[in-house]
């Protein structure tokens, strides 16, 4: 058996729902945070947050919410949100050549609240999601550099399928969110 590096803590009070219009400028800070952290990891791939961040990830996320084939969840503690996950349905990618899956897009915790069960709740319910919808499999990328998103994910059964190589072609000035 092996050791599992994830927290089995739960959060008194944890929720999980799926999320709504009164969530999104919740949701739009920590999508702000996410593109803050990844370009932190790597400023030439990923985006750079900009004043403009928080509203373009909750106006984003918004027109996500009434999608047939998609789902965003926030977790959700004594009526504040800290955290949520983005997940779609996709059918045939022959650019990944993989069949029909679930795709995490987006799960993040606030950091003063993680390691207390809502990523995991948060990612149970995006299984589930993909279980009801007949999906035998979900997939995911992480940032290179993310070692505790890895972690996270791999104690949670999942596995390397897929590497990412990238090349600058332009200035990274040009990489503006």
């Amino acid at each position: 058996m092996t050791e599992s590096t994830v927290d089995d803590r739960s959060q008194p009070g944890l929720k999980i729902r799926r999320a709504t219009r009164a969530d999104l400028r919740h949701i739009g800070r920590l999508g702000a945070l996410l593109v803050a952290v990844h370009h932190e990891f790597d400023s030439r791939r990923f985006l750079a947050p900009t004043p403009r961040t928080r509203e373009g990830y909750a106006g984003f996320l918004a027109s996500q919410l009434e999608e047939p084939d998609a789902a965003v969840f926030v977790a959700e503690v004594n009526g504040d949100v800290i955290g949520y996950a983005y997940a779609a349905v996709e059918s045939y990618d022959y650019m990944s050549l993989r069949g029909p899956a679930g795709v995490l897009h987006d799960i993040i915790v606030d950091p003063e609240r993680r390691r207390q069960g809502a990523g995991r709740a948060l990612l149970e319910a995006v299984l589930d999601y993909a279980r009801s919808r007949g999906l035998g499999q979900i997939v995911l990328s992480t940032a290179e550099r993310n070692e505790a998103a890895q972690r996270f994910f791999s104690g949670l059964g999942f596995r390397r399928t897929m590497v990412e190589l990238t090349a600058e072609l332009q200035s990274p000035e040009s990489n503006r969110a």
